[in-house]
């Protein structure tokens, strides 16, 4: 694991240290590391909103049974890859 040091102004840091008093979050290393999760998942719903209005927009097309066997696939990898990190 790679480590990073921030430099956060005082109402940041005294943010951060009370998210952390809740007893949610154990340390701010699982802080930002639960904000960064958090937005890898907001830009990836963006991306399929994005994709799916591009798809809804565009012309009709017929599913093969190889088309649903590589979308199922891709899913799979995808949810396999989100469950490692959490």
């Amino acid at each position: 694991m790679q480590s990073m040091n921030i430099s956060l102004p005082d109402p940041l840091k005294q943010f951060v240290d009370g998210q952390i008093s809740t007893g949610r979050y154990s340390s701010v290393s699982e802080y930002v590391r639960e904000l960064i999760r958090a937005d890898e998942k907001r830009k990836a719903e963006e991306l399929l909103e994005t994709l799916l209005i591009e798809g809804l927009q565009g012309e009709e097309a017929a599913f093969t049974r190889e088309d649903w066997q590589a979308i199922r696939q891709e899913a799979a990898a995808y949810v396999k890859k989100t469950r490692s990190h959490a």
